[in-house]
C-alpha cells in the first residue's frame, strides 16, 4: 500500500533515508533529523512531500519528493529528492508503486515531468529506472553550491 506519510512515520523516514545514505556510501554527511524532516514535512506550508510504501503495518519504503518548475514547459514538475526501499524488500513493486504514485499525482495535476538523480554508478537502480522508461540525461551535469562555496558566495556583495 502506498499512502502519503504522517507525523507518525516521521523517525522511520529519518531512518530510511539514513540507510539511504549508507547504500550510497555518504553516511556521513547525512543532517537530517525527525525534528527538521517534521518541520518541512508538516509545518503549516510545506514544501516537501512525502510518501510511504506500507506492507503488513510497516512502512518499508518511501518516496521524499518536491515541485520544480519547467520554464520551458510553463508547468511544475515533481523533483524525487528519495526513493528508497529496505533492501529485503526490493523486487516486490514497492519502488515502481510509488513512482506510479507520483507519476499519478504529476498527470492528475497536469505537470510536466517527474525527474530525479542516480549515482552513476547505481546500475541496479539505473537498470530498474531505464525499465520504467525513463531516459538518463546524459547532457546535463548537476552543480551544487554548499558549505563554505555557499556561505562564501552569499557574503558576496551585489
Amino acid at each position: 500500500m502506498i499512502r502519503p506519510a504522517t507525523v507518525e512515520d516521521v523517525e522511520t523516514i529519518v531512518g530510511l533515508v539514513q540507510d539511504l545514505a549508507t547504500y550510497e556510501r555518504a553516511s556521513d554527511r547525512v543532517q537530517l533529523d525527525a525534528d527538521l524532516l517534521r518541520s518541512a514535512l508538516f509545518d503549516e506550508r510545506p514544501a516537501v512531500f512525502a510518501h510511504v510504501a506500507e506492507e503488513d503495518g510497516e512502512v518499508v519504503g518511501m518516496a521524499i519528493w518536491f515541485l520544480n518548475f519547467s520554464t520551458w514547459t510553463g508547468r511544475h514538475g515533481i523533483y524525487l529528492e528519495d526513493l528508497f526501499v529496505r533492501p529485503e524488500r526490493r523486487g516486490q513493486g514497492h519502488g515502481r508503486a510509488l513512482l506510479v504514485t507520483l507519476a499519478r499525482l504529476a498527470v492528475q495535476a497536469g505537470y510536466g515531468r517527474v525527474e530525479w538523480s542516480v549515482l552513476d554508478w547505481n546500475e541496479p537502480s539505473i537498470g530498474f529506472y531505464r525499465g520504467l522508461g525513463a531516459e538518463a540525461m546524459d547532457e546535463w551535469t548537476t552543480f551544487r553550491l554548499s558549505g563554505d562555496a555557499l556561505a562564501g558566495l552569499a557574503g558576496e556583495p551585489d
